[in-house]
């Protein structure tokens, strides 16, 4: 069997090595070796769904163990997943830990280009913290904020995962915004990442406001990729944005950072290449302007 492995590998190198050679084709490839090539739509290993394998596995395992498997499942796309996880999250409040492939696995949900995906990410991350989706929850946020005693950074955090999450969403927003002009700049980082993650009509102009006017590079450039990319916004409300980023795409005062950032940010909400023309966006939002309601100007 081994001799039979060898010769086949051979086989498979010399005829790949031909390819090489000759300009075989990738069309060749594919259909001589079933060679899977990157480029090309997506090309299914099999049915995303979880099968009664996976249930039965799920059944046996810990909560950190199932909010792994649900969550790697959740970012491939696998039917079901996301809803187990909002059917058991509550469950799992308290037995989970915020490390090892667990923390990896919620930062590439957060950053996941399906908002259901970022939703299940943040259930997960609330049970992790151990924290009721409720009204006292989001309160005594506020008193370690408005103390001074505690995790002050962890509470905006979590003030945004609530909110997002309906829990007391306007008493939230409040907060966050006053937050994002304290004098301390992690704080109102945070603030700003609140925002993102509360991901409400309401937090469009503040964060808007905040790219245009503070004083830190770093969270301006938080407020962009809120607008632009992160957080929990949906696309309607990203484009409620645009208006501002193409008059700021005209303003000669704005330096090279900021053009730039007000580029890649109408790149990351249109998904297109119009290079800096400021002409050339205003003419592709003419066409989407009827969709969406505009922020005043």
């Amino acid at each position: 069997m081994g001799r039979r492995i060898l010769v086949c590998s051979g086989v498979l190198l010399a005829l790949m090595l031909a390819g090489y050679r000759t300009g075989f084709s990738q069309i060749a490839l594919e259909r001589v070796l079933n060679f899977i090539a990157l480029q090309g739509k997506p090309v299914p290993a099999s049915p995303a769904f979880l099968s009664e394998h996976d249930l039965q596995e799920l059944a046996q395992m810990t909560p950190q163990q199932q909010a792994e498997r649900l969550l790697e499942r959740a970012i491939n796309h696998y039917e079901g997943a996301t809803e187990l996880i909002a059917k058991h999250a509550d469950s799992w409040r308290g037995s989970l830990e915020l490390a090892g492939q667990l923390n990896t696995l919620i930062t590439s949900a957060l950053n996941a280009n399906d908002l259901r995906v970022r939703a299940a990410a943040i259930e997960i991350h609330l049970a992790a913290y151990n924290v009721e989706k409720t009204a006292e929850s989001v309160y005594s946020r506020i008193q370690i904020l408005e103390s001074g005693d505690g995790d002050r950074i962890s509470a905006l955090w979590v003030l945004g995962l609530l909110g997002n999450r309906g829990v007391e969403p306007e008493r939230v927003l409040q907060t966050l915004l006053r937050y994002t002009r304290d004098s301390d700049a992690s704080i109102r980082h945070w603030a700003v990442e609140g925002l993102a993650y509360l991901g409400t009509d309401a937090v469009v102009e503040p964060l808007v406001d905040i790219f245009r006017g503070d004083p830190s590079a770093d969270i301006r450039e938080r407020a962009a990729c809120s607008l632009a990319q992160s957080g929990m916004l949906q696309e309607s409300q990203r484009m409620k944005a645009v208006p501002a980023f193409l008059n700021l795409l005209e303003d000669a005062t704005q330096d090279r950072t900021m053009h730039q950032w007000v580029l890649q940010a109408l790149q990351d909400i249109s998904g297109l290449r119009l290079g800096d023309d400021p002409a050339e966006w205003r003419r592709w939002y003419s066409t989407q302007a009827g969709a969406y309601q505009r922020l005043p100007r």
